[in-house]
């Protein structure tokens, strides 16, 4: 579809102000350009330079040299209400700091997932399935920047509204016999299958359109599932469930899923059973490591569980764990892991036609 400029399909050029630079985005979307220094942002707030410094390396920014006008007003406002709850004993400040380095961390990537998504977009709406010339992909990142600042007060409740409901589900689970310590974990990976080969045959937009299609399937299919998408890297996905029958399905769906995409190579997938050590939202340990060397090992649609998986696997209907021969993982040792198959009669669980 051509591009249309801001009428029901984002903006244009003409959204942009006169310099549309990166001060006028500032103003925008923080209200006030940078016009503070970092003693006078400190003197404001009530703390130290040193504090002040501390939690501005926290949120992911460098180091402020004396006489840099970088802060905002919003920036005052924001380390004036963590040094009130540090002073009012609501936070101890190492606490507050790593509370701060976990918002920061979550917002960068989201800040960042955003604006490739925008960009992607603005890009097909003016070019379509050609290749922006280098200046083309400059306008684009202009007319990107417009329209992601002009969405951010859309955005801004949708995004209150999902984190309290993600800290709902979280509380709940931590309020559950699953999260009492100790509670074992499937640990699963899915690994596209020859994925280094297929990148060197694609463009950059066309890689970027796998890589979307792929953590789209998987999160689609694992939440379904009620498991939880640790993360995400490239062309792996990293999952965990406390019940072993969505872990199977999970599984299952996902590979026969990507066996009949006709975008995304095949998949494979290693899966283990036992404890975790779960720290800021990711997962550790020896279950996670057998797992990982599990799926390295596993065939092309194919996926390989452990032991104590093939275990409780057993009394399962729908599922069956085929022993194959003995292999040495790296750093695990002696295995024999099994092949999860579905038994003849088995459905798919999941709907993904929207993929397909």
């Amino acid at each position: 579809m051509p591009y249309e400029g801001a009428h029901g399909h984002g903006p244009d050029e003409s959204d942009l102000t006169d310099d549309g630079g990166p001060e006028e985005f500032e103003r925008v979307l923080l209200g006030r350009p940078a016009s503070m220094g970092r003693r006078q942002v400190s003197r404001g707030a009530g703390v130290s330079v040193r504090s002040a410094r501390k939690f501005w390396h926290a949120m992911g920014f460098p180091i402020v040299q004396e006489g840099d006008d970088m802060f905002t007003e919003a920036d005052l406002e924001a380390l004036a209400r963590v040094a009130r709850l540090v002073r009012e004993g609501e936070f101890p400040e190492e606490f507050a700091l790593s509370m701060t380095r976990a918002l920061a961390r979550t917002m960068d990537r989201l800040a960042a997932w955003q604006a490739q998504l925008v960009l992607e977009e603005v890009s097909r709406q003016r070019h379509g399935d050609e290749e922006p010339t280098e200046e083309e992909a400059i306008g684009d990142s202009e007319v990107a920047a417009a329209w992601l600042s002009g969405l951010a007060d859309d955005l801004e409740p949708l995004l209150l509204y999902v984190w309290r409901r993600q800290l709902t589900a979280t509380i709940q689970r931590l309020l559950s016999v699953e999260e009492e310590a100790g509670r074992m974990s499937v640990i699963g990976f899915a690994d596209l299958v020859n994925f280094t080969s297929v990148v060197r045959r694609l463009t950059e937009r066309d890689l970027a359109r796998l890589v979307q299609r792929f953590e789209d399937l998987c999160t689609d299919i694992v939440t379904a599932h009620g498991g939880r998408v640790v993360k995400t890297v490239g062309d792996e996905v990293l999952f965990q469930t406390f019940e072993v029958a969505p872990a199977a399905a999970i599984a299952l769906d996902l590979v026969e899923a990507m066996t009949e995409d006709d975008l995304l190579p095949e998949a494979r997938i290693g899966m283990a059973h036992g404890p975790v050590v779960r720290r800021l939202g990711d997962v550790f340990g020896t279950t996670v490591n057998r797992a990982s060397r599990l799926t390295s090992v596993a065939p092309p649609g194919g996926v390989y569980v452990d032991d104590a998986l093939t275990r409780l696997l057993e009394p399962l209907s729908g599922f069956a764990a085929v022993p194959t021969r003995r292999r040495s993982l790296r750093g695990i040792g002696e295995v024999v892991p099994s092949r999860l198959v579905r038994v003849r009669g088995a459905r798919r669980t999941t709907d993904v036609t929207a993929h397909v």
